[in-house]
């Protein structure tokens, strides 16, 4: 672990971000061009005491974990993430989608996107970035593990993953799930990250079990779903996904598909975080896991 160079390359990067990329508004009574310590520590979900330590070379080696969400905040390049890791003593993560980091232009693309939900996800369905609205409409998905961090495995073994889904849509949505999952398995065949997850929920759910048997394949371009949300009700948003060229990681974009959703859509902006059940989120990462 090089400190000083980090404490040094965090400082730098963190002076480099413009407040808008990150959807802050930078108001007449700023005085620095970059962002603050604390606003650092709000998006990485951190203390700011843990961010001072770390550009000042005091703090202990950071986790992968940790990192990950500091190259997320400050809208690292993958060669500056990968930087980052180096200096701070870890591998840097694989190329490959399931690495567990937005690419740096989808990120941006979030930022751009401001007030329409949108979120970045793994080719296995993890959920690796939401703007804040898309956190309004879902609650926080970013922050599960092991495979609870695959939107498909809770969706087949975790009742209150289909909660906020109107009940006459769960079962089309169930075959997309599985549909799309089949397709990076035939994509990444031979991965033992991707037959272990399906051979694992095929001991979880039956109902998984049947419809991979069916060996539906598609890979999701557009579809429509209802969410139902406890403060503002039911939503019908219409869903585009823009995938990589290397199929690794997708932007997923809702948009309201009538008046009524657009309204309840900006009601919702309005009224601000709601605190989602415990049931559907797992606790965040605080200080580097200390």
């Amino acid at each position: 672990m090089h400190r000083d160079q980090l404490a040094d390359f965090l400082r730098r990067r963190r002076e480099a971000v413009r407040p808008a990329q990150v959807g802050i508004a930078e108001g007449p009574r700023r005085r620095t061009t970059g962002l603050r310590r604390e606003e650092v520590a709000m998006l990485a979900g951190m203390s700011v005491d843990y961010v001072v330590r770390l550009e000042q070379g005091r703090s202990s080696q950071p986790s992968t974990q940790l990192l990950g969400a500091l190259a997320r905040a400050l809208r690292l390049s993958d060669d500056e993430r990968d930087h980052l890791f180096h200096l701070a003593g870890h591998r840097p993560p694989p190329a490959e989608g399931i690495a567990g980091q937005a690419r740096a232009g989808l990120m941006r693309m979030l930022d751009l996107l401001g007030d329409t939900p949108a979120m970045v996800l793994s080719d296995l369905g993890e959920v690796l970035a939401q703007n804040r609205m898309s956190s309004l409409l879902t609650g926080d998905l970013t922050h599960f593990s092991g495979d609870r961090r695959y939107v498909v495995y809770r969706w087949f073994t975790d009742p209150a993953a289909r909660a906020a889904h109107a009940d006459d849509e769960q079962q089309e949505h169930s075959r997309r799930l599985v549909a799309g999952l089949r397709a990076t398995a035939g994509r990444r065949s031979g991965d033992p990250s991707v037959a272990g997850l399906v051979d694992r929920l095929q001991a979880a759910s039956a109902d998984f079990r049947r419809l991979w048997a069916e060996h539906e394949v598609a890979v999701r371009r557009m579809d429509r779903k209802t969410f139902r949300h406890p403060r503002v009700g039911r939503l019908r948003m219409d869903c585009e996904t823009l995938v990589t060229p290397d199929q690794g990681q997708e932007l997923v974009v809702l948009t309201p598909a009538d008046d009524e959703a657009r309204e309840r859509l900006e009601l919702l902006r309005v009224l601000g975080v709601e605190e989602w059940p415990t049931a559907t989120t797992d606790r965040p990462l605080r200080d580097g896991g200390r």
